[in-house]
């Protein structure tokens, strides 16, 4: 972990730019700006980045008619639902470049449900998000829900109407992530950062899943070492799940990029709302860098230790060892921070991320040195300019760079898993601040939680 000097394989991280990134690369969408013929009726082209500030202003425009939107990534173009078929309804969505969707259910209908699934079916093993593009909550129970607690999720779901919610079963459980990974150590607890920050005093830190955060008080870059950094809020279960660490050392360089491994890496110059539809990269410990979409928002999760809200739920996998990683996009926004969920990369599953956007409110920080905030509500741009001489955009990400290899099963959140042997891999930068410590001997980048052996 960098302090008063940053070494020497990671000097062209600190110098800005994004490092070249691998050659069997993930080409994602790359529309440039929003063009139209000039037909105010034809849909317009975004960038999935840019969505979200347009879909925030429609929802305060639309009022009761707006019923959620998400990215259609193969058109480029921004879905609003809306309810019923008032026509000037339509031109306010078709003027904004945007596509309407009429559907069955509004917004106040579907959080009226959610609330029903929380005080009637609040289960561990359970989760639930609103899914935009069927006009749905999605509910999801992993396999420790049998028996009576099905029947009652069963009949809570059923009760709640026709075409208001699903249900489906996962293979695994509901979990934090943990074991393995690129380290920071504390209290009996093994973690990793997500994103290098300042705190709203103008002092270097870092922030990590809030299950990393309740688990120890002070976090060393080694096993044995003395600890460098110490938790100054720390929230799970409940609104979140997202901690705020800071370096001991006020001269600590807390740069802000995400490595992808294999001496790679990303600059980070925004924080960024998620957008339903829209493709991320997740990075972490146990398998590297991986790929894939939003799925929900708003999403509930019922872990074994407490219900925590407000999550991003996705169709990345994940394993244990990936807790509090970074999900971020290509061009360069931070979105979110592992958190948890089921299944593994072999199989599948579903996978539950902090946004960042709501972890930096929460805290008062700013990404990297303080040049990227964390912006509108709604908004994708960070606030307060960029954070980095580099465009983040260069080049393409190649999800299978940089991924270790499994890390091991881990117990359940907190800090409770087992530790995978192995050697540490170094002491250079993760994230542009923290250090490679990873069971595996891999240099990659994620955040988890596991006990030392």
């Amino acid at each position: 972990m960098s302090h008063k000097r940053i070494p020497k394989r990671k000097a062209a991280i600190a110098a800005g730019s994004v490092a070249a990134l691998g050659a069997a690369a993930l080409l994602l969408p790359n529309a440039n700006a929003s063009q139209s013929n000039g037909d105010d009726a034809t849909p317009k082209t975004f960038k999935a980045g840019d969505v979200a500030d347009v879909a925030s202003q429609l929802a305060s425009q639309l009022g009761q008619s707006f019923a959620g939107s998400y990215y259609d990534a193969g058109k480029q173009q921004l879905i609003i639902n809306v309810v019923g078929n008032d026509s000037n309804v339509v031109n306010r969505i078709e003027k904004a470049g945007a596509v309407a969707n009429e559907v069955q259910n509004s917004t106040a209908e579907l959080k009226a449900a959610a609330r029903t699934l929380k005080a009637d079916a609040t289960i561990p093993g359970t989760a639930w998000a609103v899914d935009p593009k069927t006009n749905e909550i999605r509910v999801t129970a992993d396999s420790t829900v049998t028996g009576g607690k099905w029947d009652t999720l069963e009949s809570t779901v059923k009760g709640l109407g026709s075409g208001v919610a699903t249900i489906k079963k996962s293979a695994g459980t509901f979990k934090t992530f943990v074991d393995g990974g690129d380290a920071i150590f504390g209290g009996g607890a093994r973690c990793s950062l997500g994103f290098n920050v300042t705190a709203g005093d103008g002092s270097p830190a870092f922030l990590t899943a809030g299950h990393c955060g309740v688990a120890a008080a002070q976090w060393s870059d080694s096993q044995d070492g003395a600890p460098i950094a110490t938790v100054d809020q720390a929230t799970f279960p409940g609104d979140g799940d997202f901690a705020l660490v800071k370096y001991d050392d006020p001269n600590t360089q807390a740069n802000s990029v995400v490595n992808v491994g294999n001496g790679q890496s990303v600059e980070i110059t925004q924080a960024a709302d998620a957008t339903v539809g829209q493709q991320v990269l997740r990075m972490g410990s146990t398998t590297g860098l991986n790929d894939g979409n939003v799925t929900g928002l708003d999403a509930t999760v019922n872990y074994p230790e407490g219900t925590v809200t407000g999550l991003i739920q996705t169709d990345v996998c994940a394993e244990p060892g990936d807790s509090g990683g970074s999900l971020f996009t290509q061009d360069g926004s931070a979105i979110g921070l592992t958190s948890g969920g089921s299944g593994d990369c072999t199989s599948g599953g579903e996978t539950f991320f902090q946004p960042v956007t709501t972890a930096l409110q929460a805290v008062g920080a700013t990404l990297g040195a303080g040049g990227a905030g964390a912006g509108d509500a709604g908004a994708g741009d960070a606030g307060a300019g960029d954070a980095g001489a580099g465009d983040a955009g260069a080049g393409t990400v190649d999800p299978s760079a940089g991924a270790g290899d499994q890390a091991g099963a881990g117990d359940e959140a907190g800090g409770a898993a087992d530790q995978t042997g192995g050697e540490q891999a170094g002491a250079g930068d993760h994230a542009g601040g923290a250090a490679d410590q990873s069971g595996t001997g891999m240099d990659d980048g994620s955040g988890l939680v596991s006990s030392q052996p």
